[in-house]
């Protein structure tokens, strides 16, 4: 049987890697040769969780074409999301809980997308399923991924599902779902040691809303300043990615995990959509997004409605 690769989005986050690596691992005990692979460098958070239940790295992998015909995507499906060549291959499956969009095949393929907080909350169901139990490590990461996603169950995508299948998880791993996910989210936001280019691209995902070009990349800190000290810098790298890649809007958006607000720093010749969506005023390329902690619901979809409007 030909290897399978399974992986999520670039630049990935917690759920891309846990969800790779549990899923892959449902794969092999069901008798296919699958192997978890990254698409970008693990972030600190991610590290954290790998550390605390021994699990090492999926390794690096920037052309899947050359090592498989065949692969799984968790944790996405837009095609500008995935691997570069994902033109080049044939796409067995998707779990994913995001929006659907740039996305068809050309063969049937088994797709479940489930509007849950978390990628691993599905695959907490399709182990279930299967008959397959979970082995600590794995429901670790699971746990780990569940957590960040739903910043510890506070944010608006975190369902009662999500928080079940955490506390689940948690008892399988063996640990303190709250304390160690509270450990594990400070240590994705320390970014004391993070370049400008790193800040503004560990958690990056283009987007495409109504005919714009939009890039949204997103960091969570326990102290907002300690990154918009640096404003100066990160303008400058973002708009130099601007120009090279056309982008109409490049919204970088710094979460305060004990606050649950983000501030908002827009650039880009559509930058005033930001206004409209959120009904604030950016003073110094920035604003204050109060209550926003989620990408997924809180700024892609209140941004592609409102590119919409401004194209209808």
């Amino acid at each position: 049987m030909a290897k399978v690769l399974v992986f999520g989005h670039k630049n990935p986050d917690t759920d891309t890697i846990c969800s790779a690596i549990a899923y892959a691992e449902l794969k092999k005990q069901l008798g296919v040769d699958a192997e978890a692979i990254r698409l970008g460098e693990v972030n600190g958070e991610t590290q954290y969780a790998l550390d605390q239940f021994g699990i090492a790295a999926p390794r690096l992998v920037e052309a899947v074409a050359a090592e498989a015909k065949e692969v799984i995507l968790v944790d996405h499906n837009e095609r500008q999301q995935s691997a570069n060549d994902i033109a080049d291959v044939r796409v067995l499956e998707v779990i994913d809980h995001h929006r659907i969009a740039n996305f068809e095949t050309s063969d049937p393929l088994y797709y479940r997308a489930e509007p849950v907080g978390c990628t691993a909350t599905i695959l907490n169901k399709i182990y279930k399923e299967k008959g397959v139990q979970i082995r600590k490590e794995i429901a670790g990461l699971m746990l780990s991924a569940i957590i960040s996603d739903s910043l510890l169950f506070k944010s608006p995508t975190c369902t009662q599902e999500d928080v079940d299948a955490a506390r689940e998880l948690a008892a399988i791993a063996g640990v303190d779902a709250d304390s160690y996910g509270l450990a594990m989210l400070k240590a994705g936001a320390d970014l004391s040691d993070k370049s400008i280019a790193q800040l503004i691209s560990l958690d990056a995902k283009e987007f495409l809303m109504g005919g714009a070009k939009v890039e949204i990349a997103q960091v969570n800190a326990v102290d907002t300043n300690d990154v918009m000290s640096r404003q100066g810098e990160l303008e400058a790298a973002m708009n130099a990615i601007i120009d090279e890649k056309g982008l109409d809007l490049f919204l970088f958006a710094v979460t305060d995990i004990l606050t649950n607000d983000s501030v908002g720093l827009a650039l880009g010749r559509s930058a005033n959509v930001v206004e409209q969506a959120y009904n604030v005023t950016l003073s110094n390329n920035t604003a204050v997004l109060k209550g926003v902690v989620s990408r997924k619901k809180q700024i892609v979809p209140i941004l592609t409605d409102t590119f919409n409007k401004l194209q209808a």
